[in-house]
């Protein structure tokens, strides 16, 4: 018990405010497509809804029209609250849309992060490092973040091994918040049960988290989970994803008018060149969807997948990306992982007033 007390005490006292940070960073991120919908609802949300949208072609056209020679149209995304704007991808830069009133034609705004969200994101994966991994170099802080986050698996089961004898001895008195004690009692308490309450909430977190930080921890993963692991080639994507110009549109409304039909609990629809997508709200996973392809010479769906028959690992990345994030039970489960992870971003706090207060004890006592 002494080893995991040693284990627990001397790899948190380093780490503890990285972990502090990440998990504080990625509790600030459950909430931000919420967030930045009303902060900038000029640009999701339509100024007001009639019967009957403009038909896409008319739509895709306006957009078109104000793109430079060099950026195209890659698909459109049709929500299902109708008061949400249409987003239409584009080629360049990467991840790149901007949004049409689908009523007016009239161009919204463009996708931007907002800055306190952005400042997040980086903080959550890289600790703000800005190195440039495509221009060949390393960014140490996403090596960083992945160690301490490894490092926050070990200590959450070893406070769990240390504190597991006196659980099992008096439950109620272990899973109880005291205030008789001071405020050294408190926080004890507190990192304790707290703790307990949380473990399975940050290990789900910290474990899928870490298949962004190493390779190598990323095929172990998908091995433990019987799927073979095929990583994504970005760079080829990118370079083969298919482009659209005026000729392709002419049967995207046709396409969306018969998906929406046969689906009409989807959440959203995207339909870009030859290809579309239909998110499914009922599937546990947020990036579920099924995918069809069509022709563009006579809008006929030609061939369509399913999600149950997607590639394993393909499931099995979607389902990673759900977990770590909360999505995949939809407002329930994220109010639960936000909560999780601002617990879990006090835990190293409280750990470091209790390894104070114990130091203290020991002066005093000497």
């Amino acid at each position: 018990m002494k080893l995991f007390r040693k284990i627990h005490l001397w790899l948190s006292v380093p780490f503890g405010l990285i972990i502090t940070l990440i998990c504080f960073s990625g509790a600030m991120l459950v909430f931000e497509p919420d967030i930045t919908r009303i902060l900038r609802s000029d640009v999701y949300h339509v100024s007001s809804s009639q019967a009957n949208p403009m038909p896409m072609e008319e739509l895709m056209e306006t957009v078109e029209a104000m793109l430079p020679d060099s950026v195209s149209i890659t698909g459109v995304t049709v929500f299902n609250d109708k008061d949400r704007t249409y987003q239409v991808n584009l080629s360049k830069p990467r991840r790149a849309s901007i949004f049409i009133d689908q009523y007016s034609g009239r161009i919204t705004g463009k996708y931007e992060r907002i800055a306190f969200f952005s400042t997040m994101f980086r903080l959550h994966r890289w600790l703000l490092d800005s190195t440039n991994p495509h221009s060949g170099g390393v960014k140490f802080g996403k090596i960083l973040v992945g160690i301490s986050t490894l490092v926050f698996v070990i200590t959450l089961i070893t406070g769990m091994v240390i504190w597991w004898p006196r659980v099992c001895k008096n439950l109620r008195h272990s899973l109880s918040i005291s205030v008789k004690n001071g405020w050294c009692g408190f926080w004890k308490s507190l990192h304790v049960a707290g703790g307990i309450y949380v473990m399975l909430l940050l290990m789900a977190m910290s474990l899928t988290g870490l298949t962004w930080s190493f390779e190598w921890y990323r095929k172990v993963f998908y091995a433990v989970c019987g799927v073979e692991y095929s990583p994504q080639n970005r760079s080829s994507a990118e370079k083969s994803q298919k482009t659209s110009r005026h000729s392709d549109f002419y049967y995207w409304q046709q396409i969306y008018d018969n998906l929406k039909a046969q689906n009409p609990t989807a959440t959203r629809i995207t339909i870009g060149p030859e290809t579309a997508s239909v998110s499914l709200g009922d599937k546990g996973n947020g990036r579920a969807s099924d995918r069809y392809k069509f022709s563009n010479y006579s809008g006929e769906i030609t061939a369509m997948t399913k999600y149950a028959d997607f590639a394993p690992a393909d499931r099995l990345r979607g389902w990673i990306y759900s977990v770590h994030t909360g999505t995949f039970g939809g407002i329930g489960t994220r109010i639960l992982w936000f909560l999780g992870a601002i617990f879990g971003a006090s835990l190293p706090l409280t750990g470091y007033y209790i390894w104070i207060c114990h130091i203290h004890r020991r002066k005093t006592h000497h």
